[in-house]
């Protein structure tokens, strides 16, 4: 008689485990064992819930948007959703005349849910006792194939420790559901599901759905078998939105049966799918194989990806989060992104915060994954590329040239921000005012540029990355108007990265002027579209330039702008957020954390009372401190000397030292942001902040907000801090450059990157130095530096070891 599955220890770094049902934790947990392959995930919510205040079944599909009207505060608004698709999880059971199981309804002996990284598998295991003092015994695991991105599929195996009769399972394919993850948005529509229906055919179910709008066609097909039995009996029941198999079998004392549910999803928004989904699914959950050979299959996709992925940090808990990130990412964006048009939703596809918009986050991802998965990024791009009519429409909108790439997009590249949002702290909808960020064109500049120092992809750059490129930075060249008597270009009415300002104190309109990061970020994309010009030769060039119909006279205008922008200083040399920050009020950070504690969110807190962040010298998270974050100490020397400020070796510290007491860090990225700023100056406190961004989703440390969808920029941004900021690397000038930076507690880090056309580049950091090697190719050499001039590296399979002027092999 087979047993049920053995639950492993979690001792090693790829499982994260959870102990005992505790319905305050659902919701987080949930999220975090999200399952997903880059084309759709599922929550982790078991099979058997219901959506309510502990639970949360959602399921998301890449790039599936649905837009609804909703009247908020006497006005129509609409909004656009990434919508949560039918729920295919459905599955319980029941002792003959007993309830079907819930946790909240029996006597629980045993409960434990296991997330395996390594495999991409969530378990579950459970013992309980009905009224009737029946015990049973449980095991489930669950996979969304990593192999096949349209499969799913969920194992129970059930064992009657302690009684015989009959057993009946149900599972189920469910339409009802709507977007109702997130409290804040409950006064807004959420049913974008629409035409309904469902069908079955033997032991197959079907169930079809349409969304409201956007009319995209979501076809789920399930296979239910139950193995162990000759005895099982099935039959079908409808209700409206719901369909299920009811299975009813013959079990005896200390017996195990297996159910296996194996459900395909496809939509018309899948290229060989065409409008009539549900024929493709259906055909392919019959020819689907079964539970053990769809996990082996999809364990060898998982360990392909974690050869390419490996962030080896030395171990111990931070590894285990180390691999958690590196997971949640590669479920939201893997391989089989590379065939779909989607961004990077801010907070993944795990949960419905932010509407699955995508926001600046790609600025934390892309960089990470352009040296792991570059033809994923090269994707990612093209998701903004395709929507760069929808850009320039915007920029002719605000009365400017090029292109204005909005701050939240969705499916079509218009400016998905709402004009209200609530603030849970008062109850009030307020006027919202972000989409004044205008620095996502920026982010996706660096982006492009980063993607083609990491791969020499001079297709990409001639082509889609050059068009964008090149309208963003005619974009900003018409923002900036000059000011002669000062013979400086400012840039008015915007916002920053800091979202505790978007006016000045009573003023009558939003935007601030000569935000730092927006200027000096604007003077480097209009410095990097003048060298994609002379990268180019002279007939690609030509082409690009007809393309985008670049004007004689306007790559002149670019050089000025690029060298007169303004940037504000404070007197004693920090840069100023933007123009007027030093007169603002300082604010009482004592005060108000000894009144409410966690202040994270100063500005709800402040509406609450009355008054506004506008006031006061507090950021949110890093603004000016992007600029260190995102350029090196070289880079931003040469780039404020073309701006004819001077940039002395004390400027960073210093500017680093001021904001860093006046933020609230009220945003996930701002930890890592600080964590990258200070790895130079003060080591221990860049530890410090690493391992408060590695915690930001695992301990939900915003309170609630990681239940409603990781934040996918954190995690990435994690990573990223391992991969470059701690090992130095930079990529700049066909040179790989190293200048590792360890902070303590890291005792070394090991990963392969992709560089070039080298697809193992292997680099090891430790306190002596960096050793680093490629495997025997015919490919020609890379040139690497490491504090000193740079070193060619042949493919011959040796190693170098580097340190501060000296080289040995």
């Amino acid at each position: 008689m087979r047993a049920l599955p053995e639950r492993p220890l979690t001792t090693d770094p790829w499982r994260v485990g959870y102990e005992g049902f505790k319905p305050a934790e659902e919701r987080l947990r949930e999220a975090l064992c999200t399952l997903g392959n880059g084309y759709f995930a599922t929550r982790g919510a078991a099979p058997e819930a219901n959506a309510g205040n502990a639970h949360y079944p959602g399921t998301y599909v890449g790039g599936c948007y649905d837009r609804l009207p909703s009247r908020i505060a006497g006005r129509t608004v609409v909004n656009e959703d990434l919508v949560n698709v039918p729920n295919w999880l459905p599955l319980t059971f029941r002792a003959q005349n007993g309830d079907w199981f819930a946790p909240e309804r029996f006597d629980l002996l045993d409960y434990r849910q296991e997330l395996d990284l390594r495999r991409g598998l969530l378990s579950r295991w459970l013992r309980y006792r009905d009224a009737a003092g029946r015990v049973t015994e449980v095991a489930q695991c669950r996979l969304v194939s990593m192999d096949d991105p349209h499969l799913a599929a969920l194992q129970t195996t059930i064992r009657a420790e302690n009684w015989s009769g009959r057993l009946e399972i149900r599972s189920g394919l469910d339409t009802r559901v709507g977007n109702r993850g997130v409290p804040r948005y409950r006064g807004l529509a959420s049913e974008h599901l629409t035409a309904r229906s469902t069908g079955a055919d033997r032991d197959l179910i079907w169930s079809d759905a349409m969304t409201a709008t956007s009319a995209v066609r979501i076809a789920l097909a399930c296979r239910t078998v139950v193995h162990d039995t000759e005895t099982a009996h099935g039959e079908t029941r409808v209700q409206p939105g719901w369909i299920a198999r009811h299975l009813t079998v013959a079990i005896d004392r200390d017996e195990v049966v297996t159910v296996e549910k194996v459900v395909a999803l496809h939509t018309s928004r899948d290229r060989a799918d065409g409008p009539a989904p549900m024929v493709t699914a259906r055909r392919a959950v019959a020819r689907a194989p079964d539970f053990a050979e769809l996990r082996e299959r999809h364990r060898l996709a998982w360990a392909s990806l974690w050869r390419r992925a490996r962030l080896d940090v030395g171990g111990g808990p931070a590894q285990r989060t180390v691999n958690l990130h590196l997971f949640h990412l590669l479920q939201t964006v893997s391989p089989h992104t590379v065939d779909l048009d989607v961004g990077v939703p801010a907070r993944g596809l795990h949960g419905e915060a932010y509407r699955g918009h995508v926001f600046w986050d790609e600025l934390f991802v892309l960089p990470f994954l352009s040296l792991r998965f570059p033809e994923v990024v090269r994707a990612l791009l093209l998701y903004r590329w395709r929507r760069l009519p929808a850009a320039r429409r915007a920029a002719r909108g605000v009365g400017r040239t090029g292109a204005m790439y909005p701050w939240q997009s969705g499916s079509d590249g218009r400016e998905e921000t709402q004009v209200l949002h609530l603030n849970p702290s008062s109850g009030r909808w307020l006027p919202d005012n972000s989409h004044l960020q205008r620095h996502v064109g920026l982010a996706i500049a660096y982006n492009i540029w980063q993607y083609y120092q990491a791969t020499g992809d001079l297709d990409f750059l001639a082509g889609e990355g050059g068009e964008m490129l090149l309208e963003i930075a005619r974009f900003w060249a018409s923002a900036a108007t000059f000011d002669p008597p000062t013979d400086r270009y400012d840039i008015r009415g915007v916002m920053g990265p800091d979202e505790y300002h978007d006016a000045y104190p009573g003023a009558a309109t939003p935007g601030l002027d000569n935000n730092a990061y927006t200027n000096v970020m604007a003077a480097w994309t209009l410095w990097r579209a003048l060298d994609l010009l002379d990268l180019l030769p002279l007939r690609r060039r030509k082409r690009l330039c007809e393309r985008v119909a670049l004007a004689e006279e306007e790559p002149a205008r670019f050089d000025h702008v690029s060298r007169r922008l303004r940037v504000i200083f404070h007197q004693d040399g920090v840069i100023s957020q933007f123009d007027g920050y030093d007169q603002l009020a300082e604010f009482d950070w004592e005060g108000y954390q000894s009144r409410y504690g966690d202040i994270r969110r100063l500005d709800r807190v402040l509406e609450a009372e009355g008054d506004t962040t506008n006031r006061y010298k507090a950021s949110k998270q890093a603004d000016v401190l992007m600029l260190f974050y995102l350029l090196s100490a070289d880079e931003l020397r040469a780039l404020f000397a073309r701006l004819d400020y001077r940039f002395d070796r004390e400027t960073i510290p210093k500017t680093v030292s001021y904001y860093l007491t006046r933020t609230s860090h009220g945003s996930t990225l701002s930890a890592v942001v600080h964590a990258w700023v200070l790895a130079r100056s003060d080591r221990l406190a860049s530890w410090r902040f690493f391992l408060e961004a590695l915690d930001s989703d695992l301990h939900d440390v915003q309170g609630g907000t990681t239940g409603e969808g990781i934040h996918l920029g954190a995690m990435a941004g994690t990573l990223d801090l391992a991969q470059r900021c701690y090992t130095g690397l930079e990529l700049r000038g066909d040179v790989l450059r190293l200048a590792p930076a360890l902070p303590p507690g890291l005792p070394g880090l090991a990963m392969e990157l992709r560089y070039r056309d080298h697809a193992s580049v292997r680099l090891r950091a430790g306190p002596d130095g960096v050793r680093i090697s490629l495997p025997p190719s015919a490919l020609p050499p890379i040139r690497v530096a490491l504090g000193d001039g740079p070193v060619s590296i042949l493919p011959a399979g040796h190693t170098l070891w580097l340190r501060p002027g000296r080289t040995k092999e």
